[in-house]
């Protein structure tokens, strides 16, 4: 059985770390290279970094920032925001990722899927996966959560990695913020409907939400930002509470 991942999460705009409510109400979070390497230090098993208006804004992820990030840290760095092509997954990769996530673009380009894992490999590819909970059904959102799509999460999700995508990072919009705890009932639809690990997203606020995640739920990693960029929950203690609970983790 795959051992359990905490995941904090870099939302990077304008070159610093912020944090919002339903992707709204941006506020200020800190240095996203400090921020890295505090949680390299303190024993996060990942790293995820998300340039959340590249896409919005039209232009490529900010490579210089990646690489100093990268430079800090010894953990898997998964980046996002505005990878639309082969050639902009290579820079990322280049820049010191370990594997990329995309979004708005594989949902205007499947095809972007295959070529990034025909490339690097399905364990190089995330899904991100933005979803919101609209009359009744898990839909898929575009563009930061601004634009909603036809697509449903469970069946994109099955989707994406069938066309390659070795993981899936999947975000609930109505938790984004909240700290009311993951939305466990998508998570567990997604997480059984594919083979791949799958990261819940949106929603942390106490150490017992990662619990009820890891315990109701197939999710291998959960992901979380704020709590963590506001030492609200410190790595270590939410890892010692796990192990205490009989979660498997890393």
């Amino acid at each position: 059985m795959l051992k359990k991942r905490i995941i904090p999460c870099l939302d990077v705009k304008d070159g610093r770390t912020v944090k919002g409510v339903h992707f709204e109400s941006i506020k200020d979070a800190g240095d996203p290279i400090e921020l890295a390497k505090r949680y390299a230090e303190e024993g996060a098993d990942e790293l995820v970094f998300l340039d959340i208006t590249a896409t919005s804004e039209k232009r490529k992820t900010i490579t210089e920032l990646v690489t100093k990030v990268a430079a800090e840290i010894n953990i898997p760095f998964t980046v996002g925001g505005g990878i639309s092509s082969l050639e902009d997954a290579q820079s990322i990769m280049q820049a010191g990722a370990d594997k990329i996530s995309i979004n708005t673009s594989a949902i205007l380009n499947p095809k972007l899927i295959v070529e990034i894992a025909n490339e690097f490999g399905s364990q190089c590819v995330v899904l991100a996966i933005d979803t919101k909970l609209v009359d009744g059904e898990w839909m898929v959102f575009r563009n930061g959560g601004k634009t909603a799509t036809s697509l449903k999460a469970v069946a994109w999700a099955a989707e994406g990695v069938r066309l390659g995508a070795g993981e899936i990072l999947l975000t609930s919009m109505n938790h984004d913020g909240t700290k009311s705890g993951f939305a466990l009932d998508i998570t567990q639809a997604v997480s059984t409907s594919v083979n791949v690990p799958v990261i819940a997203s949106g929603g942390a606020g106490l150490k017992e939400h990662f619990l009820d995640v890891f315990s109701q739920t197939k999710a291998t990693g959960a992901l979380a930002a704020s709590v963590f960029h506001y030492q609200q929950i410190t790595i270590k203690d939410l890892k010692k509470y796990l192990k205490e609970n009989k979660i498997s983790i890393r």
